[in-house]
């Protein structure tokens, strides 16, 4: 099918029925063989997601009436066409006939002239796209750029700007197949540019690449994994023979790494989605390394653990993910003001819970892709307020001594944002 017609699709599957972007696109991807036909397929939904305001306010302008039912997805059948016209070297000629062939094959032959006629009535407008509004000018929602002014009244609109790059490409070397520098080696070897991140295994490409094509891949060499997340093994700091828990587990990138940085400890691997939880022993697997993977609530350990108490827990909480939204563009129109408060309250009821099964002595890291206050500093200001046997340790990356753990913002470092907070249970 016509790669237009499948990111409609994907759009449609993503804002009509609230599917995250991660699943309607491969369930499009899959209908295609040619490889730049698939990235052709992602450039146009990510594209889609980032700007969708202004392509929705360009579309709206030049229809006399919105499309209702069944004929809704001519609505994202039409964003896919202008972002081409706005953002894509495709011409403009190439662009509106094949949008109007994936209407025909979308089976709306009777409005084939509409497509058309909309998608040539922006191109001969060649107007600007609308910024009368922040909505419009950020390509944000309105409750989020005022989470964000209330948080970081000096930087939002940085904030902003970097969760709209595209996402560079990191990896970490498994140290028990070589150390960095040896990588670094075999990477310059293939051509690939590279460069050492400032955690321990963390390797920055210049370009991100296919992962068949990166040496020893395949033998479990080296993983993806954004830089700002490989932080997470480094700071639980596991010792030799501990009792670990991963709390909120999937897709098994911190698990892994956890284990590459002390084989000896016993990893448990928990989490509430199977499926994604299949991830996880998929990684392990791939990786050569053993942990046991449960499927479970991290609120509700008593329920499938009658083991001894954990040395450490990783704790990264279900979070509302607005450090990621560079990679995950569609976040910021799946996420409701409202979602803040019930994702706080959640977490809230795990690091309470998971702090009962951590040992005297124990190390609990907690961790979010988040950026807002509610979900981080402010929720360990409160636990620690509420818990007289938790302290916080500082983290040495910390902008200040005073912090509330350590903040991570989009693009610092070339890393996706996060936050983290190692907290310490009185012996």
């Amino acid at each position: 099918m016509n790669v237009r017609a499948l990111a409609a699709k994907a759009i449609f599957n993503v804002l009509e029925k609230g599917v995250s972007l991660s699943v309607a696109l491969p369930e499009q991807q899959q209908h295609l063989t040619n490889g730049k036909d698939k990235a052709l397929l992602a450039e146009l939904c990510y594209g889609v997601m980032r700007q969708l305001p202004q392509l929705d306010k360009s579309v709206s302008d030049c229809l006399s009436k919105p499309f209702k039912a069944k004929q809704r997805i001519l609505h994202q059948l039409l964003l896919v066409g202008c972002y081409q016209l706005y953002f894509t070297r495709i011409p403009a000629h190439a662009a509106i006939s094949e949008t109007a062939e994936a209407c025909r094959q979308m089976k709306f032959d009777g409005l084939v002239k509409v497509v058309n006629g909309v998608l040539r009535n922006i191109q001969r407008k060649e107007a600007p796209l609308n910024t009368d509004n922040d909505t419009l000018k950020y390509n944000t929602p309105a409750w989020f750029i005022k989470r964000l002014k209330s948080a970081y009244p000096e930087s939002w609109a940085d904030i902003i700007e970097q969760s709209h790059q595209r996402p560079p490409m990191w990896l970490r070397n498994n140290q028990l197949s070589q150390t960095r520098d040896q990588y670094l080696t075999l990477l310059a070897e293939q051509e690939i540019e590279a460069s050492a991140g400032d955690s321990d295994d963390a390797i920055l490409l210049s370009s991100p690449k296919d992962v068949m094509q990166l040496p020893g891949f395949a033998e479990g060499s080296a993983s993806v994994q954004d830089g700002a997340a490989q932080w997470a093994a480094t700071l639980l700091t596991p010792q030799a023979d501990e009792l670990v828990l991963d709390a909120c587990a999937a897709p098994g990138g911190k698990t892994c790494h956890t284990i590459e940085c002390e084989p000896s400890i016993s990893m448990v691997a928990v989490d509430f989605d199977a499926k994604r939880l299949e991830r996880v022993q998929q990684n392990l697997d791939r990786l050569n390394l053993k942990a046991q993977v449960i499927h479970g609530d991290a609120a509700d350990i008593d329920s499938w653990w009658q083991g001894d108490k954990f040395d450490r827990i990783l704790l990264d909480a279900p979070c509302s993910a607005t450090g990621v939204i560079r990679r995950h563009p569609d976040i910021k129109w799946l996420r409701k003001n409202s979602d803040i408060e019930e994702l706080a309250l959640l977490q809230q009821q795990i690091i309470v819970h998971c702090w009962k099964w951590l040992k005297p002595g124990g190390t609990m890291l907690y961790a979010t892709c988040s950026i807002l206050p509610q979900e981080n500093s402010q929720q360990i200001e409160q636990f620690l307020q509420r818990t007289p046997d938790a302290t916080l340790a500082p983290i040495a990356q910390q902008s200040s001594a005073d912090d509330i753990g350590w903040q991570i913002l989009p693009g610092q470092n070339n890393m996706d944002g996060f936050y983290y907070a190692r907290l310490i249970k009185a012996a």
